[in-house]
């Protein structure tokens, strides 16, 4: 599969690809640590719904942060 024409390499995140898994062998990405080669592209976002793909293998995938849903409760 061929990269998505929005991927850019300016737009990344750094989180595991459930296609691969091309980061278990990693001591930075195994210590929660950004890593200089296992990083996704952030194709764009829903909300809190993440669309990335690895560059590596080129798997799509969703992810939810769940960052902002819910909404926000006024103090009382």
């Amino acid at each position: 599969m061929p990269l998505d024409p929005h991927a850019d390499f300016g737009r990344r995140a750094w989180l595991p690809c459930p296609g691969c898994q091309d980061h278990l062998d990693c001591d930075d990405c195994l210590g929660g640590r950004n890593c200089g080669e296992h990083w996704r592209y952030l194709i764009g976002n829903t909300g809190s719904l993440l669309h990335l793909q690895c560059p590596a293998c080129t798997h799509l995938w969703n992810h939810e942060t769940g960052f902002g849903s819910g909404g926000r409760t006024t103090p009382g």
